[in-house]
């Protein structure tokens, strides 16, 4: 069997914002330097703008080079693979240098490097030039790696769930169906389709997105099977103002849970039972999803209980927050008897 290549570790330098970052960099350190406050010389606006496009020119060589050589320095240990690159980057950075000076000479042109040495000029660019990406490749690394690891806890959190909802769900279900084989055969039938088709979807689609259509599919057919343990004690208010953009991906099981977790810690709870009001709008750029329902006072939840609903609302948190980025936000609170969950995604 062929193993999977291992993704090269060494950060990505040919998308934009890397570029622009090393760029930006390499201008900040001709700002700092014609800025240091040692008197030893007075920078002229032309010689600003000359170093800036050194400088410039000498970010863009390093990165592509970099990046070129990102396959092939990935497949050595990191230490070696890193320390390589900072070599390279200097070798570059001295080559630059060395070319930029011989032409102020040959030209006999006063300006930024004539005012040092060749050797100063050469070694002195290839130093901060090494220095400059090795900070640069350690951050880059450090974030790469990082967000790789929220990717990896996404899904974790999102197996989690399904693991979760598995067993409990499963076992509670199929003891109702029992219940109702021969009381009431057609009842019965109804909640083998819709279990069915519940688990199909939430269990069976894969790893990728879903979408707000699907998302309340899945939690109507929950509702639906949870509607015939509870009986009368559940009911079900869907708000929907149109238009909601159905197609709009989102991560599975997103508002499958919060309505678990309001029947289970909220209308299961309650002798009377209660109405669980699901919104849906969309104002502008953002889709609002709530879900309201009856609850008891949660300090006066059970420990498990309480650490379960938790776990969920974090988990959907986490994972829209992977999704769609710091404008996803998620609230969730309980005041005079009902407890209000808000989601809020911007509409992509």
């Amino acid at each position: 069997m062929n193993l999977p290549r291992p993704l090269p570790w060494l950060p990505e330098l040919c998308r934009l914002p890397r570029l622009v970052a090393m760029l930006g960099l390499a201008e900040l350190v001709v700002v700092v330097v014609a800025l240091a406050p040692d008197g030893s010389r007075q920078w002229r606006l032309a010689d600003f703008v000359a170093a800036s496009g050194f400088a410039l020119w000498l970010a863009l060589a390093v990165t592509v080079c970099l990046c070129l050589a990102r396959n092939a320095l990935s497949r050595l240990p990191e230490a070696v693979g890193g320390a390589l690159a900072v070599l390279m980057s200097a070798l570059i950075a001295a080559l630059c240098a060395g070319i930029v000076h011989a032409l102020y000479a040959v030209l006999d042109t006063d300006g930024f490097a004539q005012q040092v040495g060749f050797w100063r000029f050469t070694l002195g660019g290839a130093t901060m030039t090494a220095l400059i990406v090795a900070l640069a490749l350690r951050y880059f690394y450090v974030s790469d790696r990082w967000s790789a690891q929220i990717v990896a806890n996404a899904r974790a959190q999102a197996d989690a769930l399904q693991a979760r909802i598995r067993p409990h769900f499963l076992f509670n279900s199929m003891n109702l169906i029992a219940s109702l084989v021969r009381r009431d055969p057609v009842v019965a039938e109804r909640a083998v389709l819709d279990l069915s088709d519940l688990f199909r979807a939430a269990l069976g689609a894969g790893e990728g997105d879903s979408t707000l259509q699907a998302e309340c599919e899945l939690a109507e057919r929950y509702l639906s099977i949870e509607s015939l343990r509870l009986g009368e004690r559940l009911q079900v208010q869907w708000q929907r103002q149109e238009p909601l953009p159905w197609a709009l991906p989102m991560p599975r099981l997103v508002l499958q849970p919060l309505v678990e977790n309001a029947v289970l810690h909220g209308i299961s709870r309650l002798p009377a039972g209660g109405t669980i009001v699901i919104a849906l709008s969309c104002d502008g750029a953002q889709l609002r999803i709530g879900v309201r329902n009856p609850a008891p006072d949660p300090d006066a939840r059970a420990l498990p209980l309480a650490q379960g609903a938790g776990h969920a609302q974090r988990s959907i948190a986490h994972r829209l927050a992977w999704r769609f980025g710091p404008s996803a936000r998620m609230t969730g609170a309980w005041s005079q008897g009902y407890y209000a969950c808000d989601i809020t995604v911007p509409v992509q």
